[in-house]
């Protein structure tokens, strides 16, 4: 079987119970991916109150989990193209759930530090694995809305662990340890994940045909269960060939080397406005003269925009072929960041602040959905890691940034540094991004790597 055999029988599928059931799996592992994400800014209120810890502190240890981001991002979807989509899919959760653990029980800020870093590994590799496995197992005509699914589902964790620390945390001086402990119940998702197959197209690559084949035939039987008949494979007019690429330099050659840079950009400019802001809000505002319960309040309500958000993406990502709603959400992004900083109204901080975790969570998932679109299998995880990967790794400047911006020029000025963040990652993405949506993946790739 070859590679413009299978993509049409892929492809051809309509979405059924077999799709679901990869993105129920997929979705119970974002769930407690995000939440865990975030429990840092959270239970960091905590910490700042009960364990007198300095918002300079604060910065260190965020950076620490944003380079342990970085590592996994890269190692992890380097193992992906290498181990496989599934087998990497269920390591990444066990070590990020184990991990979440130790920082419950952390008796000081050194291993706090050291568990943020570790736990960072795994929410990173886990992500970058599972936006390429929706990748590769959806539709074409569905790959973008999938992702924008997967995304609002698991988007539901932010304002969960939001309103759970809200709870928590102010309960005492160890409130802060469950937060933690929400984010270790992450493991529970393997339940789904261990009955998902592996991805076709990674065994065809692999030089696996039979394995290839026979899962297809799985999934086809499977989808003809739930559906009917299945309509014909398309004919798809071969591609022209192109070179292998399986090296991590082959990611910087070509046209190849192009999207590496463009995607580098937007992931970089995207981290350091998106975490600029959900990672700082909560203690910005205490520090501001908002007390501990308020600030709490008014980050956890905005955080409800969040899943609506991602929702938005299933509209518009297959529709408009990426690209253009990519740049318009990075623009309404940043006009909402800059408002909220101009403000100290309760309700202007509210409908901005909900505005801005709505469309940074569109544009999310519509970047979620786009970055693996740009790579040959062969080097599809480990180049989305790559992207992915090195915007944690700027971020690791990024508490910083905030931290001498806040203390030099003021609260809006914070807010002004977030905008421009996101008018950058929209001019990006404008001059040098190229348009995918409802094309097949193989088709993607000699522009790719040529």
């Amino acid at each position: 079987m070859l590679a413009s055999e299978l993509s049409p029988r892929l492809d051809r599928l309509p979405v059924s119970r077999f799709h679901r059931r990869i993105m129920y799996g997929v979705c119970f592992a974002f769930f407690f991916e995000l939440a865990d994400l975030n429990s840092f800014a959270y239970a960091a209120t905590g910490l700042q109150k009960y364990q007198h810890m300095s918002v300079g502190t604060i910065a260190n240890v965020t950076s620490a989990s944003f380079a342990g981001m970085f590592l996994g991002a890269v190692f992890g979807g380097r193992l992906a193209d290498r181990l496989g989509r599934r087998r990497a899919l269920i390591w990444s959760v066990v070590w990020f759930s184990l991990f979440s653990l130790l920082n419950a029980v952390a008796p000081n800020t050194a291993v706090i530090t050291l568990a943020r870093f570790l736990t960072g590994v795994g929410l990173s590799a886990m992500t970058v694995i599972a936006i390429t496995y929706l990748a590769e197992l959806m539709p074409q005509s569905h790959r973008g809305r999938m992702q924008g699914a997967a995304l609002a589902i698991g988007l539901i964790g932010i304002p969960a662990m939001a309103f759970f620390a809200r709870a928590v945390v102010p309960t005492g001086p160890d409130g802060w340890r469950w937060v933690f402990v929400g984010g270790a119940v992450g493991v529970a998702s393997l339940a789904l994940i261990l009955r998902l197959p592996e991805s076709p197209r990674w065994l065809l690559d692999r030089g696996r045909a039979e394995e290839a084949e026979a899962t297809l035939a799985a999934i086809e039987a499977e989808v003809t269960r739930s559906v009917g008949e299945l309509p014909p494979p398309a004919a798809v007019t071969a591609a022209a060939p192109v070179p292998a690429v399986t090296g991590v330099k082959d990611l910087f050659r070509g046209g190849l080397g192009g999207r590496t840079l463009m995607l580098v950009g937007a992931w970089v400019f995207q981290t350091l406005g998106f975490y600029g802001f959900t990672s700082w809000v909560p203690v910005l505002l205490a520090d501001h003269g908002f007390t501990l319960t308020k600030s709490l309040t008014f980050t956890a309500v905005t955080t409800i925009g969040a899943v609506p958000g991602a929702l938005l993406a299933w509209v518009i990502s297959d529709r408009y072929r990426r690209k253009s709603p990519l740049i318009a959400v990075a623009v309404v992004t940043a006009v909402c960041g800059l408002a909220y900083g101009l403000t100290f109204n309760t309700a202007a901080i509210i409908v901005f602040g909900f505005g801005v975790s709505f469309f940074i969570q569109t544009f999310a998932a519509l970047l979620y959905a786009y970055t693996p679109e740009l790579y040959p299998t062969s080097l599809r995880n480990t180049g989305s890691g790559v992207a992915y990967g090195t915007g944690r790794l700027a971020n690791i400047a990024g508490p910083f940034i905030v931290s001498a911006i806040y203390g030099g020029s003021g609260y809006p000025w914070v807010f002004v540094y977030i905008a421009a963040c996101w008018a950058c990652a929209a001019l990006v993405i404008a001059l040098f991004g190229p348009r995918t949506g409802d094309v097949a993946l193989e088709q993607l790739q000699p522009a790719a790597s040529g």
